[in-house]
């Protein structure tokens, strides 16, 4: 009897984990927009697919359009800073940037990698 409920009590604490997957780790989340992005699992998604097209497409573009890339990158962190916890605020501006390395991506595939 005391190994089912020391099984129960395992399976039970594996559910208790998020299975999210942020781009960062949320271990070592240190303001209230990046406790949000750990949170919600909507935003969390977005950051997730947001950071892995930025990372192909660094990869993927010439060096002059990366430093531009690269750039709007860390304009868009600080706006995303601003939206602290608001999930309304968060989803808006990872909706934006997504949109805009979309673009990107498809220059991409239109031209090929460079």
């Amino acid at each position: 009897m005391n190994t089912l409920k020391s099984v129960y009590v395992v399976v039970a604490g594996l559910f208790a984990i998020p299975a999210y997957a942020a781009s960062f780790n949320c271990d070592k989340a240190q303001t209230e927009t990046e406790y949000a992005i750990c949170e919600h699992r909507k935003i969390n998604d977005a950051d997730v697919r947001m950071a892995t097209t930025y990372q192909i497409i660094k990869r993927l573009v010439p060096m002059g359009t990366r430093g531009v890339i690269q750039d709007e990158q860390i304009r868009w962190l600080h706006m995303r800073d601003q939206c602290g916890k608001s999930e309304n605020c968060l989803n808006e501006v990872y909706k934006m940037r997504q949109q805009k390395l979309d673009l990107y991506m498809n220059r991409v595939y239109q031209q090929g990698p460079f």
